[in-house]
């Protein structure tokens, strides 16, 4: 599986022929990113900066859209979605927590969540966290503190820090101290199979805007 980030919380993973778009960004937002042909794409929230699932059609590839909580399974790939809310875009609005599994890992995207508290939906689904993509940069969804006693709770293997653009540029340094870190050297994408998961514990890897 490759893991690549294209600025806020626009993700590409990849794995064999299939590609899954995590909260693209709309043709019609102010924020720019990159044109690839998804077989999934995932949207979290309905803003410009995340919902352009839809938008995710190119060459021979037309993806299925998921844009809300529920249940799917496509072409091995199980998808759970739980309702949540968050204040990105200055109002309150509804965001969707996904669980994907696919090639026995677990990954937790958050989305623009803003509420430290999660529904007890997902506490009782979520078990062993192998990626968590946490937003980071405050400003409507989670503040670097918040997404440290997150991070605590929910023991991933793995985080993988997103939204830091909301930070004003702060917001990774802010989320590493609390971690007990100086620094992390971004890396141009994750490369990683299950077995690359054993021993690890809260690492965080912070992936380069590639758009």
């Amino acid at each position: 599986m490759v893991i690549t980030h294209y600025g806020m919380q626009f993700f590409k993973v990849s794995f064999g022929d299939t590609t899954i778009a995590l909260d693209p960004i709309s043709k019609n937002s102010r924020l720019k990113g990159p044109k690839f042909g998804a077989n999934i794409a995932i949207s979290s929230v309905n803003h410009l900066d995340m919902n352009g699932a839809s938008d995710m059609s190119f060459g021979d590839k037309k993806p299925f859209t998921i844009i809300g909580p529920g249940e799917y399974e496509i072409g091995g790939i199980f998808i759970k979605g739980f309702a949540s809310k968050t204040s990105y875009g200055g109002k309150e609005m509804n965001n969707t927590i996904y669980l994907v599994t696919l090639e026995d890992m677990n990954l937790i995207f958050l989305g623009a969540l803003s509420n430290l508290e999660l529904p007890n939906e997902v506490k009782e689904a979520i078990d062993d966290v192998d990626v968590l993509f946490m937003p980071i940069g405050g400003d409507g969804v989670l503040s670097p503190a918040e997404a440290h006693k997150l991070a605590v709770k929910l023991e991933p293997k793995i985080i993988i820090p997103m939204h830091i653009e909301n930070g004003g540029g702060n917001a990774l340094k802010t989320f590493l101290k609390e971690e007990g870190l100086d620094s992390v050297k971004p890396v141009d994408k994750l490369t990683i199979k299950k077995k690359d998961l054993i021993g690890k514990d809260g690492e965080i890897i912070v992936l380069s805007n590639e758009s």
